[in-house]
């Protein structure tokens, strides 16, 4: 049975976050910056993901990498009908938008998203359109307002909380998240972002694990 399914064959839309993380924790190294967005060594937890012959289709490259985590990453990709992101992952930035040096955003004109994404702001802006069906609205109202948005939007699909760490640990902290599918590269990083800083104690099933060299899938399901 898939893991949108409960209790019946109907596939029930869910909220989750798949994300990557350092075997000690972290999503984003130290010292990030707009040059360096990832922060020292951060690239490198998503070295699996550059290999895949799907994250390299949609970023209009050619070859790449087939199996199990290529097919599971367009399966996500194909279920997912919003996403909800903060605003340092959308730009880097924060404060007036005239004082944002990516107040574009970091995708350029055709960004890989292509269904409505929905950024949580203290910064009041117009809706951004961009080519391929993707839309940026910026919501001031907090990260469950635009949760609920992003359910609408969905429909009979999957919301995908894009991150970072701290919009992720606020989903869980609210009761919002339903499930989550991590990436744990084998890497340390030492420090940075730490995806469950702060995260009251709970409690986790795992739905599926994939073993792959460059890095470990779990997917997990959060008991209420």
């Amino acid at each position: 049975m898939s893991s949108r399914t409960s209790g019946s064959l109907t596939p029930m839309p869910r909220v989750f976050t798949d994300i990557s993380m350092s075997l000690d924790g972290f999503v984003a190294g130290p010292d990030q910056t707009l040059d360096d967005p990832l922060g020292k060594g951060g690239m490198q937890l998503h070295e699996w993901a550059f290999r895949l012959a799907i994250w390299r289709g949609q970023h209009g490259l050619e070859g790449g990498e087939t199996g199990p985590e290529s097919a599971r990453v367009e399966e996500t990709l194909a279920a997912t009908g919003a996403v909800v992101m903060g605003r340092r992952m959308f730009s880097g930035g924060q404060g007036p938008w005239e004082d944002d040096l990516n107040a574009d955003g970091w995708w350029g004109d055709d960004p890989p998203f292509h269904v409505p994404v929905f950024v949580v702001t203290h910064e009041p802006r117009a809706l951004l359109e961009k080519l391929g069906g993707t839309t940026f609205a910026f919501v001031t109202g907090g990260v469950a307002d635009a949760v609920e948005q992003a359910r609408a939007a969905a429909g009979d699909r999957d919301v995908s909380i894009a991150g970072g760490g701290s919009l992720v640990q606020q989903c869980l902290a609210l009761g919002l998240l339903d499930e989550l599918q991590v990436h744990v590269a084998p890497v340390l990083l030492g420090g940075g972002v730490s995806l469950f800083a702060g995260v009251a104690p709970g409690k986790l099933e795992v739905v599926e694990t994939i073993a792959a060299p460059h890095a470990t899938y779990i997917h997990y399901r959060v008991l209420r």
